[in-house]
């Protein structure tokens, strides 16, 4: 057996039972979190919380693939400028390797010495000695990226990684879930749209004896005359009209 397994089993038998129960006990509240369709920023917090508890390091982040790019979307450290707005492209530093590549990588040591590596000025972390990154897939799709960052050099066991890659297994499945649920929701928000302009379409037509063409027209001139958007204008059309009726 090699020097490097040996030192990992060490450090696996000397790991306290009750660790491992604490392990569970996060994982389970997390999968708690998943199964009620819990906000998907609480459920990031908690993998970031879940990562720092498993691995000694000094910051977590979570990257999630959005229109191309990875989005940093969690933070364990104060960035209130950067989450929902650092992006970093596939194949850029070794995120975006991890990303490209949908494979894990474990830099113990001088960590901004790797190849792979790209400085961001934004974050101070870039500095940090060692660093793991793994990717979060789900139905073979990649979907996002976790980063744990430490100051110091840090040898990580294969447990540590085993347990972050859960995390980008299992959270993985929940950005999927919240993806629908959010493009599902914008189709239903349009249908319901196209039905109001439709009805107030119709109204024009009626009462200012028109095609439809020219109604819609109309109603498009008003939406820029007034920077409203076509289902503001449709809306007050309709107001108008039940407004009408009450009064006869």
């Amino acid at each position: 057996m090699s020097e490097v397994l040996l030192m990992n089993a060490r450090v696996e038998r000397s790991i306290p039972r009750v660790e491992e129960g604490v392990e569970v006990g996060l994982l389970n509240q997390i999968a708690t979190r998943i199964s009620a369709s819990a906000p998907l920023e609480a459920v990031l917090q908690d993998v970031v919380e879940f990562v720092r508890s498993v691995v000694r390091c000094d910051s977590c982040f979570v990257y999630l693939l959005e229109d191309g790019d990875l989005l940093l979307r969690a933070s364990s450290n104060p960035h209130p400028k950067l989450v929902n707005r650092l992006k970093l492209k596939l194949g850029q530093g070794i995120t975006g390797w991890v990303a490209e590549h949908r494979a894990p990588v474990a830099v113990c040591r001088q960590a901004f010495m790797d190849p792979r590596f790209k400085l961001f000025g934004d974050l101070p972390e870039d500095r940090f000695e060692s660093f793991l990154s793994v990717p979060m897939v789900s139905g073979g799709r990649l979907l996002g990226v976790i980063n744990v960052q430490s100051r110091a050099a840090h040898d990580y066991t294969p447990r540590e990684i085993s347990l972050t890659a859960t995390m980008g297994f299992m959270i993985g499945a929940e950005v999927e879930r919240a993806r629908l649920e959010s493009e599902n929701a914008l189709l239903f928000a349009r249908l319901e749209s196209r039905k109001i302009v439709e009805r107030a379409k119709g109204i024009l037509q009626r009462e200012m004896n028109v095609s439809e063409e020219e109604a819609y027209r109309k109603m498009q001139r008003e939406s820029m005359e007034r920077r409203k958007s076509m289902k503001d204008i449709a809306e007050a059309i309709l107001l108008i009209e039940d407004l009408k009726r009450r009064s006869l």
